[in-house]
Order: structure tokens, then sequence, then C-alpha cells
């Protein structure tokens, strides 16, 4: 049924023709786009199964409609560069040769990389290189509770926020879970101060001095209550705490095992090679005589 859709549009379009459908050494052309020609035989597969007639119709005069474009520009082209600018044979072997070389290594690593990194090699990469970990923003320890204006026991959450005791932190969880517009309780991980900010109405000129002053904070607009228990601080430009740059180092040690895996792998593949007498250099050393 595809091909006989396909061949009924080519009918009409070729009957369309002045003197009749063209050929070349026995193939139909039914376009030209200048010196170049496109055939019947080219058309056949273009058309997906199940297509109706008139989509059939357009996708196939879409087709043809782009194909005169490219090749116009083509032509274009080489008509317009020079032989040594349209000679592209060394930029395609480049690129295949990379893309194999890149695939292989990817799979090199995939099967052979070791993605355990202990906490003691994490420390150990810390306090080695602990110039690289200064902080650029200010991060904080933070419990953050955003709670509607007309949110139910408040009072209680006020006593729960800043409290240590278990049994007060299972009640603010629960609270929080049923009541918060938003919240975050989790004060052993560092957050970006700057992220907060974007959370809570907190104006301050000056960041740093906010944060060297203030501890328990209890802000509103004219919707939400905000309640800030801040329970640790670092401020820009001096030291990274580990736990916050635990995941980049990670990342780090990952990174140098996959290049001293594939490093090895070229220079055993290499090594190889010369044992195996499969490498020589027709050159002579001038620099010896």
């Amino acid at each position: 049924m595809k091909n006989i859709l396909v061949y009924s549009f080519l009918f009409l379009l070729l009957a369309s023709c002045d003197n009749g459908p063209k050929k070349d050494k026995g193939r139909v052309i039914i376009a030209r786009a200048g010196e170049k020609y496109f055939y019947s035989d080219e058309i056949k597969d273009i058309v997906p199964k199940g297509t109706s007639a008139n989509d059939s119709i357009g996708l196939i005069k879409k087709y043809i409609d782009n194909w005169i474009h490219e090749s116009l520009v083509i032509q274009k082209a080489e008509n317009n560069l020079t032989d040594a600018q349209k000679n592209v044979e060394k930029q395609l072997t480049d690129y295949r040769n990379s893309l194999i070389t890149y695939t292989y290594e990817k799979e090199l690593v995939k099967q052979k990389l070791d993605t355990a990194v202990t906490q003691e090699e994490i420390e150990q990469y810390y306090n080695a290189n602990q110039a690289d970990f200064q902080l650029k923003d200010n991060i904080i320890k933070v419990i953050y509770i955003k709670v509607d204006k007309n949110a139910p026991g408040k009072e209680k959450l006020k006593k729960w926020y800043v409290s240590e005791n278990p049994k007060d932190r299972e009640q603010l969880a629960s609270y929080c879970h049923q009541f918060a517009e938003n919240f975050y309780l989790d004060d052993n991980s560092w957050l970006l101060f700057d992220d907060l900010l974007k959370e809570i109405p907190i104006q301050t000129y000056n960041k740093e001095l906010f944060l060297q002053n203030n501890r328990i904070v209890e802000v509103s607009d004219s919707l939400n209550n905000y309640f800030l228990n801040i329970k640790g601080f670092k401020i820009r430009n001096s030291l990274s705490p580990l736990g916050f740059e635990k995941e980049n180092i990670k990342n780090i040690i990952l990174n140098k095992r996959k290049l001293e895996l594939i490093t090895k792998m070229k220079n055993d593949v290499y090594n190889d090679a010369v044992n195996d007498k499969n490498v020589e250099i027709y050159i002579d050393d001038k620099s010896k005589k």
C-alpha cells in the first residue's frame, strides 16, 4: 500500500512535466538542484508504514524540497572553497579515531575503575590540599521552618526548634510534616547561606556580620512566619569544612583514578607493541650524529 501511494504521487508529479519524465541511464529523475539529480528509486523508503495518502504526499514533497535546499548549499560551498578547504578526509579520520578511542576508554573505565572511596582517603586528600578548599560563599548549618501565619501550635513550635532534646526534635519533625509550608531539619549538613536567603525574607547588607551576630531568627511577611536556628556557619574565604567538600573530593579522587587507568592502558598498549616488535621508526636520529 505504501509503495502504491509513493508511485501514485510520482506518476502525478511526472505527468505534470512538459516533456514527460526525464531519465538518466534508466533511472527516472524527479528533481534537479544545480548539477545534482534526485531519482525516483531514492524516495521509496521515506514514507513510514501506515501513513495516510495526504500525509505521504506531504512527506515526499517536504523531503524533495529539503534535498533541493541542501544540495544547492553544498554546491555553493563547493564552488567557493579552495581544494584545501574542501579536503575534509583528515578531519573525518581524526574525528572517527577520537570517537573510537573515547568509546574504548569509556568502556574500560566502566569495567575496570574502582569506584569505592573510603573516608580515610577523603580525609587524606582534604588535609593534603587545604589550599584548594577556600570557601567562595558563606555556608551554614541550620534548622529552618516556614509556616502559615494561621498555623496552629506555634508556641510549641518556638520551643521545639531551639531544643536539643530528642523528643522535642521528634515533635518538631511531626509538626513540620503536618503544618509547615517548607522546612529543613538536617543541621548536620552544610547549606549555602544565599540559598536560604531565597526562602526567607531577611534584609541584610552584610551577610558575614549577620551570621556572626545572629543564632535564633524569627521574621515574617504578610502570609508566613519564618523560624531560623543557625547551628554553625563558615565565612567565605575561610577553609571549607570537610563535610561540605566530601562529594567534591570523592569526584576528584575518582577522576584521578580514571586518568591513571587510561594512562596505564596507553602505556601497556605501547609497551606490548614494542615487545612484540610491532613498532618501528624509519627515521634516523640525526641528533646523535
